[in-house]
């Protein structure tokens, strides 16, 4: 059995935009994902997911502790090894802090690639591949989303060209969330459920065409 792990924020975890409630793992994309993969494939692929609310690359969040995603990170990847994936979907977070930027996002995914690469694996397990899914653009975000996101103003934030850039650069594979899906009409952040369907499908495609099978 191959171990995939999703490490991401609440548009993996399947926060259903405009309340506090969570869609079913068969319905949020992780869960998807698995599914499309165990059908398409030879293999029997497992989704490990690793998905906290609020969840940035390297910051932290001075309300809530433990959303800085620098920490746990290599332990996380210790404790589920061996692991053929690790999918990285974050950087929409950091954005409640007025000091982000695309590229300071972009670096602080950078940071996670290293942590990936450098976790205490035990000797003889592989490295894990790596897949960076660049989040969808926020645009105007609503309801509670609008004040905790008050810092970004009226810009579109949209990571997809420097999350390439580190990408290529650290060799890694890459996915665009918004060459299949836009963020929620509801709050502007999170996903719907149909939305959560096509990514999941869409991702599932794309491993399996260049990672496992």
């Amino acid at each position: 059995m191959e171990q995939i792990l999703v490490y991401a924020d609440s548009l993996s975890w399947g926060i259903i935009p405009g309340s506090r409630e969570r869609l079913s793992f068969d319905k949020r994309w992780p869960g998807i994902f698995e599914i499309t993969l165990n059908r398409m494939g030879d293999k029997n692929v497992r989704v490990l997911e690793n998905c906290l609310n609020g969840r940035r690359t390297v910051l932290n969040d001075p309300a809530k502790e433990g959303r800085n995603g620098s920490q746990g990170l290599a332990q996380a990847i210790e404790m589920h090894s061996p692991l053929k994936l690790v999918i990285l979907m974050l950087g929409s977070n950091d954005f409640q802090s007025s000091d982000s930027t695309e590229h300071s996002v972009a670096q602080g995914i950078a940071r996670l690639i290293q942590i990936i690469r450098e976790a205490p694996i035990e000797p003889g397990m592989p490295q894990p591949k790596i897949m960076l899914v660049a989040p969808p653009p926020i645009v105007k975000p609503k309801g509670a989303m609008a004040e905790k996101f008050k810092a970004i103003g009226d810009q579109i934030i949209d990571l997809s060209d420097g999350l390439k850039v580190i990408s290529k650069s650290h060799s890694t594979y890459y996915f665009s969330a918004a060459s299949v899906i836009d963020a929620s009409a509801v709050d502007g952040i999170h996903l719907d459920e149909q939305q959560h369907k096509i990514l999941g499908e869409a991702i599932a495609c794309e491993v399996s065409s260049r990672i496992i099978f």
